[in-house]
């Protein structure tokens, strides 16, 4: 069954989603530390200044990391290290890579930073709190915030009950995992989280964020992906919506993220191509062969204004209107 490695870019779901939610990821996972910090003033995520002490390579290996300045209750600057492992197995390094950046920040801003990790991984044993070492004359106990997704599996009531959307988040982790071998009931799973985005009656762009999450952790085989599509869409349409193509407007956003890495120009053409057509035909219905012909003599960057115009189509009329208008004769 496919996990996290199927996607390129992993960590960019978790990134995402706690830049979209980084106070509730606070009082979900850190209570404690959130308590120290003043919501009402702005906090800023620090790029640069993690690429200052971010200074190895990956090594194969994909980090979902945070540097982020916020401020106390008193007035006082503070900087958050928010480190998410989403390694599959443990890592015999990680307290000591905590440790070492913890350190960096400290030698190069001489600022002190509240090292914090969100363990993702499957193996219940491996809780990582702390780096240390004793000599006669010196000793260092470095300990740093540590949660496991894990510890959640018995808790599954308080998520659902919970309003934090990192509940949503935890849930569809722990579910992708419980899921691996069972395809059918990651489906069944990953319709019943997106449908709780709505039941919740929340906002367009959380539905649209805690969406984007789920999609990308809880991936389908091909054949149960078309079958969720379907579902999907019949669900929305029930629902009547104004922003009923969440999830087709999210597939086209992530088929053009995945095409542009393609590197061609043409490469790229013909997979904007086909994730087109195949819109088209769940928007609009079958397409005959001149349609088709019609749209792949389209250019690339008209068939990137059809991507986005499709997604307001309600039928075939509306595919002719744009053609006649747009199409170079």
């Amino acid at each position: 069954m496919n996990n996290y490695s199927d996607r390129a870019d992993f960590d960019s779901p978790w990134k995402e989603i706690i830049e979209a939610y980084f106070p509730q990821a606070m009082h979900f996972f850190f209570p404690e530390t959130s308590a120290l910090i003043d919501w009402e003033h702005p906090y800023e995520f620090l790029d640069k200044e993690f690429q200052q002490i971010a200074r190895e390579a990956e090594q194969g290996k994909r980090y979902a990391d945070q540097l982020v300045k916020v401020w106390q209750t008193q007035g006082e600057e503070l900087w958050l290290l928010v480190h998410v492992e989403i390694q599959a197995q443990k890592e015999d390094n990680f307290s000591k890579r905590m440790f070492t950046y913890n350190f960096r920040i400290f030698d190069r801003f001489d600022r002190p930073a509240i090292s914090l990790a969100i363990l993702c991984d499957p193996n219940r044993e491996w809780r990582p709190s702390n780096y240390s070492y004793n000599y006669p004359n010196t000793r260092l106990n470095f300990e740093f915030g540590s949660i496991k997704l894990l510890d959640y599996e018995n808790r599954f009531g308080e998520l659902e009950n919970s309003d934090n959307p990192f509940a949503i988040v935890v849930m569809a982790h722990l579910k992708t995992q419980q899921t691996c071998s069972s395809p059918e009931q990651r489906k069944i799973w990953k319709f019943s989280l997106i449908r709780r985005l709505y039941d919740l009656g929340l906002e367009e762009q959380d539905i649209r964020n805690l969406y984007r999450f789920i999609d990308w952790v809880m991936i389908l085989p091909k054949a149960l992906e078309n079958q969720f599509w379907e579902e999907f869409k019949q669900f929305e349409q029930e629902r009547t919506m104004r922003y009923v193509t969440t999830g087709e407007r999210i597939g086209y956003e992530r088929g053009k993220q995945e095409g542009k890495q393609e590197g061609k120009q043409e490469g790229k053409k013909e997979g904007e191509q086909q994730l087109i057509l195949r819109l088209l035909q769940r928007r609009v219905g079958e397409l005959s062969p001149e349609l088709q012909e019609r749209i792949k003599s389209l250019s690339l960057n008209q068939l990137e204004t059809l991507g986005e115009a499709l997604l307001d189509f309600t039928g075939m009329e509306d595919l002719l209107k744009w053609l006649q208008t747009n199409q170079s004769a």
